[in-house]
Protein backbone atom coordinates (compact mmCIF):
# COMPACT_ATOMS: atom_id res chain seq x y z
CA UNK A 1 0.00 0.00 0.00
CA UNK A 2 1.33 3.43 -0.95
CA UNK A 3 1.92 5.85 1.87
CA UNK A 4 0.23 9.22 1.51
CA UNK A 5 2.23 12.09 0.09
CA UNK A 6 3.41 14.35 2.89
CA UNK A 7 1.65 17.70 3.10
CA UNK A 8 3.56 20.93 2.79
CA UNK A 9 2.52 24.53 3.32
CA UNK A 10 2.08 26.78 0.31
CA UNK A 11 4.61 29.60 0.14
CA UNK A 12 3.45 32.70 2.02
CA UNK A 13 3.57 36.22 0.61
CA UNK A 14 4.32 35.14 -2.97
CA UNK A 15 2.74 33.53 -6.01
CA UNK A 16 3.82 32.20 -9.41
CA UNK A 17 1.60 31.63 -12.44
CA UNK A 18 2.04 30.52 -16.02
CA UNK A 19 -0.43 31.39 -18.77
CA UNK A 20 -0.43 30.88 -22.54
CA UNK A 21 -1.20 33.78 -24.89
CA UNK A 22 -3.75 32.88 -27.55
CA UNK A 23 -4.84 34.97 -30.55
CA UNK A 24 -8.03 35.99 -28.68
CA UNK A 25 -5.78 37.72 -26.11
CA UNK A 26 -4.02 39.89 -28.71
CA UNK A 27 -4.60 43.04 -30.72
CA UNK A 28 -4.39 43.45 -34.51
CA UNK A 29 -0.57 43.51 -34.26
CA UNK A 30 -0.54 40.06 -32.64
CA UNK A 31 0.66 41.36 -29.26
CA UNK A 32 -1.11 40.81 -25.95
CA UNK A 33 -3.73 43.36 -24.98
CA UNK A 34 -2.53 45.49 -22.07
CA UNK A 35 -5.78 44.74 -20.23
CA UNK A 36 -5.18 41.00 -20.57
CA UNK A 37 -1.72 41.35 -19.02
CA UNK A 38 -3.04 43.64 -16.25
CA UNK A 39 -5.74 41.09 -15.44
CA UNK A 40 -3.14 38.33 -15.04
CA UNK A 41 -0.98 40.63 -12.90
CA UNK A 42 -3.94 41.49 -10.65
CA UNK A 43 -4.74 37.79 -10.26
CA UNK A 44 -1.17 36.80 -9.33
CA UNK A 45 -0.86 39.78 -6.96
CA UNK A 46 -4.14 38.91 -5.24
CA UNK A 47 -2.98 35.32 -4.65
CA UNK A 48 0.21 36.62 -2.98
CA UNK A 49 -1.85 39.06 -0.87
CA UNK A 50 -4.32 36.36 0.23
CA UNK A 51 -1.48 33.99 1.08
CA UNK A 52 0.14 36.69 3.18
CA UNK A 53 -2.96 38.00 4.96
CA UNK A 54 -4.88 34.71 5.05
CA UNK A 55 -7.94 36.85 4.35
CA UNK A 56 -10.04 37.96 1.41
CA UNK A 57 -8.50 40.97 -0.32
CA UNK A 58 -9.61 43.73 -2.67
CA UNK A 59 -7.49 45.65 -5.15
CA UNK A 60 -7.06 49.24 -3.98
CA UNK A 61 -4.57 50.55 -6.54
CA UNK A 62 -2.29 49.71 -9.45
CA UNK A 63 0.90 51.79 -9.55
CA UNK A 64 3.60 52.27 -12.12
CA UNK A 65 2.92 49.44 -14.55
CA UNK A 66 5.64 49.45 -17.20
CA UNK A 67 5.46 47.52 -20.47
CA UNK A 68 9.04 46.75 -21.54
CA UNK A 69 8.70 44.36 -24.50
CA UNK A 70 5.67 42.99 -26.37
CA UNK A 71 4.22 39.59 -25.61
CA UNK A 72 3.06 37.74 -28.72
CA UNK A 73 0.48 35.06 -29.43
CA UNK A 74 2.10 31.69 -28.74
CA UNK A 75 4.30 33.02 -25.94
CA UNK A 76 3.85 31.91 -22.37
CA UNK A 77 3.51 34.52 -19.66
CA UNK A 78 5.31 33.69 -16.41
CA UNK A 79 4.26 35.91 -13.50
CA UNK A 80 6.02 36.31 -10.17
CA UNK A 81 4.26 38.24 -7.39
CA UNK A 82 5.77 39.12 -4.02
CA UNK A 83 4.40 41.11 -1.06
CA UNK A 84 7.04 43.81 -0.53
CA UNK A 85 5.44 46.08 2.06
CA UNK A 86 2.73 45.74 4.67
CA UNK A 87 0.70 48.47 6.37
CA UNK A 88 -1.99 48.01 9.00
CA UNK A 89 -4.61 46.66 6.56
CA UNK A 90 -2.87 47.04 3.20
CA UNK A 91 -0.17 45.19 1.30
CA UNK A 92 1.99 46.31 -1.60
CA UNK A 93 2.70 43.55 -4.11
CA UNK A 94 5.36 43.71 -6.83
CA UNK A 95 4.58 41.72 -9.99
CA UNK A 96 7.09 40.87 -12.71
CA UNK A 97 5.84 39.39 -15.96
CA UNK A 98 8.21 37.41 -18.17
CA UNK A 99 7.63 36.57 -21.82
CA UNK A 100 8.71 32.95 -22.32
CA UNK A 101 9.29 31.13 -25.56
CA UNK A 102 8.18 27.64 -24.59
CA UNK A 103 10.38 25.71 -27.03
CA UNK A 104 13.62 27.33 -25.86
CA UNK A 105 12.65 28.30 -22.30
CA UNK A 106 14.11 31.75 -22.91
CA UNK A 107 12.51 34.39 -20.66
CA UNK A 108 12.59 38.18 -20.91
CA UNK A 109 11.09 40.71 -18.50
CA UNK A 110 8.08 42.07 -20.37
CA UNK A 111 6.05 43.98 -17.78
CA UNK A 112 6.41 45.00 -14.15
CA UNK A 113 4.18 46.82 -11.73
CA UNK A 114 3.03 47.38 -8.19
CA UNK A 115 -0.43 46.66 -6.77
CA UNK A 116 -1.94 47.60 -3.41
CA UNK A 117 -4.49 45.33 -1.73
CA UNK A 118 -6.57 45.72 1.40
CA UNK A 119 -7.55 42.70 3.51
CA UNK A 120 -11.26 42.61 4.36
CA UNK A 121 -13.57 40.70 6.68
CA UNK A 122 -16.84 38.99 5.73
CA UNK A 123 -18.64 42.35 5.71
CA UNK A 124 -16.03 43.94 3.44
CA UNK A 125 -14.45 46.05 6.19
CA UNK A 126 -10.64 46.45 6.31
CA UNK A 127 -8.88 44.17 8.79
CA UNK A 128 -5.32 44.09 10.10
CA UNK A 129 -2.72 41.94 8.36
CA UNK A 130 0.41 40.34 9.85
CA UNK A 131 3.82 41.89 9.31
CA UNK A 132 5.98 40.38 6.57
CA UNK A 133 8.09 38.27 8.91
CA UNK A 134 5.05 36.75 10.68
CA UNK A 135 3.35 35.61 7.49
CA UNK A 136 6.17 33.27 6.53
CA UNK A 137 6.10 31.31 9.79
CA UNK A 138 3.77 28.29 10.05
CA UNK A 139 0.79 28.30 12.41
Amino acid sequence: MDSPTPRTLAPRSSARMLELVFPKDTNYLGTAFGGFVLSLMDKAASVAAVRHSRRAVVTARMDGVDFHVPIRAGDAVALEAEVTRVGRTSMTVRVDVYREQLASGEQQLATSGTFVFVAVDDQGRPVAVPPLSAASSPD
